[in-house]
């Protein structure tokens, strides 16, 4: 086991090894990372939309050289979906060329269900690599009870039950990031087999490190602007809060409309690029021009 000292310094180098593919990560999200790559566990990310946990993985996988692999959850995400289906066209095909096979039904039927008339879905994809890929469950609340309990074989135990083949053991065990926007409560079941790290809205240092990696044209006045622009909004009663993805394309709209400062005298030309920062039609009309302006001077 590596001593603490060792431990941290670890915990130093995934920090630096991340912020260099442009993530910032706090020393307790590089720890679970850290952790998850040692214990081999999946890592379950909580947090409203948009404080970039999506991301999380997407930086993962790059710092790794690993191959991403991305299951987008929905309501009504079945089996089939999420791990295997059958092509069946092909099989149809299979069948009408073997009408005239003189061998028994049992071995004709072997061909039809056999691997290659098999389509991989990301869960199946992912325990199939020979190099290990990070499998990215994305908003897994969306998807429902039913889902859940298809995942617990595979958390697990990396393996997969297919009746007609019989049970699938992973090659190589996939990096597994799990994230929930919180809609719905998820399974005691599915929380034991994971680690499990919250994500929050970035504090100011944290946002402006991401404007002014992500959006060096804006470095300086402007990008603190911004983020204090965006974190005055998001104590305002919103039914969307803006998360980090919206922090950077509203400095970009800026950018391109050519706003290098904000201010209450420029409130008129913010208001036309809030379309990239402010997403429903009730919280665009709490953003009169005496709200942004008020806003604007104290940035």
């Amino acid at each position: 086991m590596n001593p603490p000292a060792q431990r941290l310094q670890d915990v130093d180098d995934l920090q630096r090894q991340l912020e260099g593919v442009g993530y910032i990560a706090e020393p307790s999200l590089a720890a679970a990372l850290l952790l998850m790559l040692d214990l081999g566990c999946p890592l379950l990310l909580e947090g409203d939309a948009g404080v970039g946990k999506t991301e999380i993985a997407k930086a993962l996988a790059t710092v790794r050289d690993a191959r991403l692999i991305r299951l987008q959850c929905y309501e009504g995400l079945d089996v089939h979906a999420a791990m295997y289906e059958w092509n069946y066209q092909r099989q149809l095909l299979a069948i009408k060329l073997l009408e005239h096979d003189a061998r028994p039904t049992a071995e004709k039927e072997q061909d039809i269900f056999s691997e290659r008339y098999l389509l991989k879905r990301p869960l199946l994809e992912a325990i199939s690599c020979t190099e290990p890929p990070v499998l990215l469950i994305d908003e897994v609340d969306r998807a429902d009870e039913a889902f859940e309990a298809f995942l617990l074989e595979l958390l697990s135990d990396y393996q997969m039950s297919i009746p007609e083949l019989g049970t699938v053991r992973a090659v190589t065990r996939p990096l597994v990031v799990i994230t929930s926007n919180g809609t719905r409560e998820l399974s005691d079941a599915l929380r034991r087999r994971c680690l499990y790290q919250f994500i929050d809205y970035p504090s100011f240092a944290k946002e402006l490190a991401i404007v002014e990696i992500k959006a060096p044209q804006a470095a300086g006045q402007l990008a603190r602007q911004v983020v204090e622009f965006v974190q005055s909004a998001r104590r305002m009663e919103l039914q969307k809060k803006p998360g980090v993805a919206e922090t950077l394309d509203w400095t970009a709209a800026l950018l391109r409309m050519g706003i290098s400062v904000i201010d209450d005298d420029g409130a008129e030309r913010i208001l036309e690029t809030l379309s990239a920062l402010i997403k429903t039609r009730a919280d665009r009309a709490g953003f009169t021009r005496e709200v942004v302006a008020r806003i604007a001077a104290a940035c």
